[in-house]
């Protein structure tokens, strides 16, 4: 691998951080691979990442080395800290070419890496706090190989085509890579476009044959509700789903729209590589709205605020342990000695088993919302709006209330912006639906909810414009 060996003779060693810093494209992958072999540590960022957050990573990780498209490499040059510059484009500074490192014909020196070894930093989204790098080991990422080879429809005629549109910097992406390896799977990389064309996104998928997707549920969404989508010439026989809870109202609509598909969902964090529950196919109708249960490796328990297991049907935290599990945060112990409590890693989310050992999502910790004493999801309540005819999407926050301290308040994108529904709309649909201390008792407007790149919510910005008194 020339790639490998010009870093290697450019002094990238054994334990080194290198960053790549771009978006998804096959050189990509490959330099991943070529870190790897050396036995050093890939460092995927968001692509969208500031100057100065880019320094942030730069200075956390000790990186030496990043690989960069245009868009990094012009970020790059705006940050302070230097590190060797590899352009995955024709470099027009003094960074190194890519292309020509991956054609020197060097040979690499075989490195011994064991499997407990690090193999990849993965930064969190950041979206409530500074963000933390997930320190991934070898055997982490390996682990997620055959639960996600076991959630696959059996292979038919047909070879499999896997298309991957979220972006390499998300661990729901390189979840997928280590199967494909294993199975010879061919990987198809979405453009960039992808995630605001859903047109695109369809022409693409049937022009490749592609037979398994994973999409955030607002894509899905917005994929089967595209007109003719069913007259369509499309190979897909594995709809995958996560990252994001799922409205009632999309499930039904994957299932419409794609009736012999086999549907799935995974669920899970970038601390535990990530899966930690599935639902299949055959139960994704009864068990509508639950994410499943653990996977085989994945060992799991709800719990009180005293670390007490919950009976079922009862609320708590979900912790778990397997070997799935987070080397710890890179540079934080007190923070992962917080979460990995007893040799459990504390999840955040809030969830209630059904006496099947189904799992379903009841709200994360941070975002249960406390009116007057009593509890309420704000999943809960995001579902019953979700469902309203004139609701295109929604997300529900705490706001502050003088009375009851807090107060749920719904954020809503209309599905015809020129007549949005009203607070009284959607109180009056979710008659009956929810108890009345669960309702908004505020309504705002918004053109588009905010999310980072993978598609996530980002609920701090939302608690940052609307939470406080009105």
């Amino acid at each position: 691998m020339g790639d490998a060996a010009a870093l290697q003779a450019r002094g990238i060693t054994k334990g080194d951080r290198v960053i790549i810093l771009s978006l998804n494209r096959a050189e990509y992958i490959t330099a991943m691979l070529a870190i790897n072999t050396l036995g050093a540590v890939s460092v995927p960022i968001n692509v969208r990442s500031a100057a100065k957050e880019l320094d942030y990573f730069i200075a956390d990780s000790g990186a030496t080395a990043v690989f960069a498209d245009q868009i990094g490499m012009a970020t790059l040059r705006e940050t302070s800290t230097h590190v060797t510059a590899i352009a995955f484009d024709e470099p027009d500074t003094d960074a190194l070419s890519f292309a020509a490192l991956a054609a020197s014909g060097e040979r690499v020196d075989e490195i011994d890496v064991d499997e407990n070894e690090l193999a990849m930093i993965m930064y969190t989204s950041g979206t409530t706090s500074e963000p933390k790098g997930v320190m991934l080991t070898y055997l982490n990422l390996l682990s997620q190989a055959f639960p996600i080879m076991r959630t696959a429809q059996p292979p038919g005629e047909r070879p499999d085509v896997q298309l991957i549109v979220v972006p390499l910097f998300h661990i729901a992406a390189v979840g997928f890579l280590t199967p494909a390896f294993f199975n010879a799977t061919r990987i198809v990389l979405a453009p960039p476009s992808a995630l605001s064309n859903i047109a695109a996104l369809v022409d693409l998928a049937e022009h490749e044959h592609v037979t398994s997707m994973f999409l955030v549920p607002t894509l899905w969404q917005a994929l089967c509700s595209l007109p003719g989508i069913k007259e369509r010439n499309l190979s897909l026989a594995t709809l995958s789903w996560g990252a994001a809870p799922a409205s009632h109202k999309t499930l039904a609509l994957m299932r419409e729209t794609f009736p012999d598909a086999y549907i799935t969902a995974a669920f899970g964090q970038t601390e535990m590589s990530p899966v930690t529950c599935q639902l299949h196919d055959a139960d994704s109708e009864a068990k509508m709205g639950s994410v499943g249960k653990p996977i085989g490796s994945v060992a799991a328990k709800v719990i009180d605020a005293d670390s007490v297991e919950v009976a079922d049907g009862q609320i708590g935290e979900i912790v778990y342990r397997g070997p799935g599990l987070m080397a710890g945060y890179w540079n934080k112990p007190d923070e992962t000695a917080h979460v990995t409590r007893d040799g459990w890693f504390h999840s955040g989310d809030l969830v209630r088993k059904d006496e099947d050992g189904f799992i379903y999502v009841v709200d994360r910790t941070k975002d249960l919302i406390i009116s007057g004493g009593e509890n309420i999801s704000s999943v809960e309540v995001e579902n019953a709006i979700a469902s309203h005819p004139n609701v295109a999407d929604v997300s529900v926050i705490a706001g502050h209330d003088d009375v009851w301290g807090e107060t749920p308040v719904a954020i809503v994108v209309p599905a015809d912006a020129s007549n949005p529904p009203t607070l009284d709309d959607i109180c009056a649909f979710i008659l009956g639906t929810l108890a009345s201390f669960k309702k908004p008792t505020r309504l705002e407007i918004v053109d588009e909810l905010p999310r980072n790149a993978s598609g996530k919510l980002l609920k701090y910005k939302l608690r940052r414009d609307f939470a406080g008194p009105r």
